[in-house]
């Protein structure tokens, strides 16, 4: 599947940039998690100097390239564009999609190691968070090791996000980078109890970035063999052989953008009949304006204020949130996208309602670090980025003598 939408071409992305009001103090890289800084890099593009945007993006971002295609943008920087008072924001991710790129067709080598044996640090978890973490403290000059369960690195960004948001070829190029930076990725590796009392023996500190591997369940649909977690399906959807009942009724439960990919990824593959019911109504709509406009564009239906009550093998009744209606919907295919969880089996650090209990990003262990969707927060790719940056500088700052009072 290639990505939906159109890129922008050298002189698009110019006059899209001259429409920047090149504001003081802006607000756009205030609303940034990351400080990828789309005021500075906006302004480089306007005046034609694309290496130079290539550089302020990668220097504050090692996920540029990522960030620019999955993050809502809408709800974040371009929200905070001065020009939502004029006409319409700049198209910040479009840019950022450009300069990186930019970046990749001319093979640009920005990020570079600045110390060495500084000390050495494992990372359990190779998503967003854990990438980004494991860059900054190779350029910070320690030797990192990170730890993947899966065969493939990048946790969700490999196994969840579908291939329309996010082409192979892109996380690939950038997980490229930081391994050409000396990060050593070790696949195929679950850490348990025995493995994680080593680990912490042999590096000097250790950071978990495990994220939300699993899928929930609601109790209703425990066991039925009808039911498919959104997780999973997506995780098989990354194959480029898997196959979908094109003429059955696939039924979405959940209102968040991992039920919009779900969907979006089941029309794109073929499959008729795309039903997604969300218990939030529309003003509450947990998933992007973007990820639902795609999905409405590939004709889903979507039924907005219904919760399901009953169900009965591919029978499933629902009713109303806040007005007297209900509804049964027959599915051939049921699709739970009601939120995810972690699995900390193995790891005996403190944790509540399986989120990792943290100060400054430090665990109940000494020595034992956590951040992404593992811990309180938002769960945003640009979030895990900026919580990677943040551990990795606390991490820093314990190993050069700040341990002594944590």
């Amino acid at each position: 599947m290639e990505e939906l939408e159109k890129k922008y071409t050298p002189l698009l992305v110019i006059e899209e940039a001259s429409r920047c009001l090149l504001c003081h103090d802006a607000p756009c890289s205030k609303a940034c998690p990351a400080n990828t800084d789309p005021a500075r890099f906006i302004r480089a593009v306007r005046f034609r100097n694309f290496k130079g945007a290539a550089e302020i993006v990668r220097e504050n971002n090692a996920l540029g390239a990522i960030c620019a295609r999955v993050c809502p943008t809408e709800k974040l920087c371009q929200s905070a564009c001065s020009r939502c008072g004029l006409d319409k924001p700049i198209e910040i991710g479009k840019i950022q999609e450009y300069i990186t790129d930019f970046e990749a067709s001319l093979n640009m080598e920005i990020l570079h190691v600045t110390g060495n044996n500084q000390g050495r640090i494992a990372i359990v978890g190779s998503g967003p968070a854990g990438l980004e973490a494991a860059a900054t403290l190779r350029i910070f000059g320690y030797d990192v090791d990170v730890y993947e369960k899966r065969k493939k690195v990048g946790g969700w960004l490999a196994y969840g996000i579908p291939e329309y948001r996010l082409p192979k070829e892109v996380l690939e190029t950038e997980i490229e980078r930081i391994t050409k930076l000396g990060v050593k990725f070790i696949t195929n590796h679950n850490v348990d109890s025995n493995s994680f009392a080593r680990i912490r023996h042999d590096y000097d500190a250790v950071l978990l970035a495990t994220g939300l591997s699993e899928g929930r369940n609601l109790d209703m649909f425990e066991n039925n063999p009808n039911v498919v977690l959104a997780v999973d399906f997506l995780a098989k959807c990354r194959q480029d052989n898997l196959e979908v009942d094109k003429e059955g009724t696939h039924l979405i439960i959940g209102g968040g953008d991992v039920a919009m990919d779900v969907a979006t990824s089941l029309k794109l593959k073929g499959a008729k009949n795309v039903i997604c019911v969300a218990r939030e109504t529309a003003e509450e709509f947990l998933a992007s304006k973007h990820e639902l406009e795609n999905a409405r564009k590939l004709d889903v239906s979507i039924l907005d204020g219904y919760t399901p009550t009953k169900v009965d093998g591919d029978m499933v009744e629902f009713s109303h949130m806040k007005v007297n209606s209900t509804l049964t919907i027959k599915a051939s295919h049921i699709y739970m996208a009601v939120g995810q969880k972690t699995n900390l089996e193995g790891l005996d650090v403190k944790s509540e309602r399986g989120i990792i209990i943290t100060n400054n990003y430090q665990t109940s262990i000494p020595g034992v670090f956590a951040c992404g969707d593992a811990t309180l927060g938002d769960k945003l790719v640009v979030y895990a980025v900026k919580q990677g940056k943040e551990a990795a500088h606390a991490i820093e700052q314990y190993l050069k003598g700040g341990k002594k009072n944590a």
